[in-house]
């Protein structure tokens, strides 16, 4: 799955780990990363990157989960799909054992990129399942991205256009957000304000890059 870093390459730029459950905020949180210059690649888009029409990811799902699940145009109908694993557990940990090793690839070859281009950067991988999948045992540090269940299951609802029966589901198939909170080293929780989450994003970005802490 992960690949060890080459040799040629000194590991000075600090590598971050964001994660959170759906809905949470973890998108407004990069974006004030990526304000103040921190590097942020979205696993969620190299998610839907590597199961593209015609790429290897996308022939592997078709052929576990039949051409049923494929749009008229060929493409991966995301909705049918995310119905079939959102109501079966074993479902949802084969399309995961599929697509994550997919996405560990691209991060890595990523993040060397960018170890490459600014050895003392931050470079933050935003993935929702990171502690589900390992994937964060690669990083210097994890930030764990968090809001009051009542905030998420309206956020959710809302983006999503879901009952609350269907967005209660999808937060349900996914680890419970305490649970998460226990692997974190640095909490931002966005349950209020943007200014109030901006200022704890600013408070870790500084003792990212001041500190190295």
């Amino acid at each position: 799955m992960s690949k060890s870093w080459p040799e040629d390459i000194i590991a000075d730029m600090q590598r971050i780990g964001l994660t959170g459950s759906i809905a949470v905020g973890k998108s407004a949180v990069c974006d004030v990363f990526r304000e103040l210059g921190c590097h942020v690649i979205d696993a969620d888009q190299i998610a839907r990157d590597v199961v593209k029409y015609g790429t290897a990811g996308l022939r592997m799902i078709v052929h576990r989960f039949g051409d049923s699940i494929l749009r008229e145009d060929g493409e991966l109908d995301r909705a049918k799909l995310g119905a079939i694993v959102f109501a079966d557990e074993s479902k949802r940990l084969l399309l995961n054992s599929i697509v994550h090793p997919l996405v560990f690839e691209v991060q890595n070859k990523w993040l060397e990129t960018r170890e490459r281009e600014d050895p003392e950067g931050i470079a933050i991988v935003d993935a929702a399942l990171m502690i589900e999948s390992g994937g964060y045992k690669r990083f210097n540090r994890l930030i764990v991205v968090w809001c009051q269940p009542a905030i998420q299951l309206r956020r959710l609802m809302s983006r999503d256009n879901l009952a609350e029966a269907d967005a209660q589901k999808r937060i349900a198939s996914q680890m419970p957000q305490d649970e998460k909170k226990q692997y974190a080293d640095f909490l931002i929780d966005t349950s209020n304000d943007k200014e109030d989450m901006r200022r704890q994003v600013i408070g870790i970005y500084e003792k990212l890059k001041f500190t190295g802490d």
